[in-house]
C-alpha cells in the first residue's frame, strides 16, 4: 500500500489537460502521481489523430509561461489570421478576424499529438512528478482527511487530493457520483490533412452545408486540416477509400472552392457529444479537461478551456495549506465554470441550429450570420475567440 507525501495530488489522465496540470504544479513541492490506461510510448511519442488544436493567445501565453511553447513552435505551428462562417449556397460570410489586437493572429493551429508530446517532455523529468502508466483504474475513493485510488494490479496510492483528467466520458467522474449533460450529436467528424491548389490564406473555414458541415483549418502553405461533420455510417465509408479517392471526394463535397485537393493522410473519424458535468468539484477531488466540459469542435475551445482550468486549479493549491480543502476547491470550480458555461451554453444552441436542415432552421441560421456580421457582435465574437476567458 502506497504511503501519502506531505501535500499530494493524484491527477487521473494523462492527456493535454492532466500533463498540463502536472507541468503547472512542477517545482511547487506538491507532488503529483499521474495515472494514465496509455503505455509509456504513446504518451511520450503520441501517433499523428488528425485533430487540430487552435490555441487562443491566452493558451499559448500560459504554455509560454510553462517553458512549454518552445517545443510546440519548433514542432508544427501555423497563426490563424481569421475565420469565415458559410451556410449552404449562399455567398454571404461571417468574417471573423482579429479586434483591436493590432498584427496579432486570431489563434494558432498545432496538432493535438504534437502540443502532447511537448508537454509530456516538459514533466518528463520534473521534480516530484511521478508517471504511472499502462494502469488501469479499478477504484476510488475519498474521505474528509484523503483520497484513495487502487489499481487493477494491486497497487494503491493515498494524496490529499484526487484530480479527474481522463475523458468526456470519465470512469472517475462516475465513481466520484458526479453527473454530468452529455449530448450526443448524433455525427461523427472525420479528419484528414490535406494539400489543396488554392491558397487558405490562413483563413479557417467553418461552412454549414446541407447536410454536412466542413471545416478547413490551415496548417502549412496551400495545407489545411479538412473536417466533415457526417452521419457515423458515411464518415465510416469515406475513412475507408483509398488517399486517392479521399482527396477526391473532399474535392467534390467542397466543390473546388480550394480546387483539387490530395489527402495527405488517411481519415480519422471521431464521434460527437457534448458533455458538462453537474459540478467541476467534491469532497477532495476535482475534474478538469473533458472530463469538466467536452466542447464541440465548432468553436475550438475544448482545449483551451481544459488548459485554463488546469492551470487554474493548480495555481489555486500551490501556497494553500490544505490543496484538498473543500472551500479551495468549491471557489475554484464556481470560477472556472463562470468561465465555461456562456460558450457551452452558446455551443450547445449552434449546434443544434446548425445542424438541423429543416427550413426553419436554414432560415434562422442564415438571420443569426447576418446578425453576427453587425460590427458590436463580430467584434466581440473575435475577442472571444482569440482571448479565451
Amino acid at each position: 500500500m502506497g504511503s501519502k507525501p506531505a501535500q499530494s495530488v493524484i491527477v487521473i489522465g494523462a492527456g493535454p489537460a492532466g500533463l498540463a496540470f502536472a507541468r503547472r504544479l512542477a517545482g511547487s513541492g506538491i507532488h503529483v502521481t499521474l495515472i494514465e490506461r496509455q503505455g509509456l510510448g504513446a504518451i511520450a511519442e503520441p501517433a499523428a489523430d488528425g485533430r487540430e488544436i487552435a490555441l487562443t493567445g491566452k493558451s499559448v501565453n500560459l504554455l509560454r509561461e510553462m517553458g512549454v511553447w518552445p517545443a510546440i513552435e519548433a514542432g508544427e505551428a501555423w497563426p490563424l489570421a481569421g475565420a469565415r462562417v458559410l451556410d449552404g449556397g449562399s455567398p454571404f460570410a461571417l468574417a471573423i478576424d482579429p479586434a483591436g489586437k493590432g498584427d496579432a493572429p486570431l489563434g494558432t493551429l498545432v496538432p493535438n499529438h504534437v502540443i502532447r508530446r511537448a508537454l509530456h517532455a516538459s514533466i518528463a523529468d520534473a521534480p516530484h512528478v511521478e508517471l504511472v502508466a499502462g494502469a488501469t483504474v479499478e477504484r476510488v475513493e475519498t474521505s474528509r482527511h484523503e483520497a484513495r485510488v487502487r489499481l487493477a494490479d494491486g497497487r494503491e496510492f493515498a494524496a490529499d487530493c484526487l484530480v479527474a483528467a481522463d475523458s468526456r466520458f470519465s470512469e472517475t467522474r462516475k465513481r466520484l457520483g458526479i453527473g454530468a449533460e452529455v449530448i450526443p450529436v448524433g455525427k461523427s467528424m472525420l479528419l484528414a490533412r490535406v494539400r489543396h491548389e488554392k491558397p487558405h490564406d490562413s483563413l479557417a473555414t467553418e461552412w454549414f452545408d446541407r447536410g454536412q458541415t466542413v471545416a478547413m483549418l490551415p496548417l502549412g502553405p496551400n495545407e489545411s486540416g479538412a473536417v466533415l461533420t457526417l452521419p457515423p455510417e458515411r464518415a465510416k465509408a469515406i475513412a475507408a477509400l483509398s488517399r486517392a479517392e479521399l482527396g477526391a471526394e473532399l474535392t467534390r463535397r467542397t466543390r473546388q472552392r480550394w480546387g483539387a485537393m490530395e489527402a495527405l493522410t488517411d481519415a480519422y473519424v471521431y464521434p460527437l457529444a457534448i458533455t458538462l458535468a453537474h459540478r467541476f468539484a467534491a469532497r477532495r477531488a476535482a475534474l478538469i479537461g473533458d472530463a469538466a466540459v467536452g466542447m464541440h469542435p465548432v468553436t475550438a475551445h475544448g482545449f483551451n478551456f481544459g488548459l485554463l482550468g488546469a492551470v487554474r486549479l493548480a495555481d489555486a493549491m500551490r501556497d494553500a495549506r490544505d490543496i484538498g480543502d473543500s472551500r479551495l476547491l468549491v471557489r475554484w470550480a464556481v470560477r472556472h465554470r463562470a468561465a465555461v458555461l456562456p460558450l457551452y451554453l452558446a455551443t450547445r444552441a449552434l449546434v443544434g441550429l446548425y445542424t438541423d436542415d429543416r427550413l426553419p432552421a436554414r432560415v434562422a441560421r442564415r438571420a443569426v450570420l447576418r446578425l453576427g456580421a453587425l460590427p458590436p457582435v463580430r467584434k466581440g465574437m473575435a475577442a472571444l475567440l482569440a482571448q479565451g476567458r
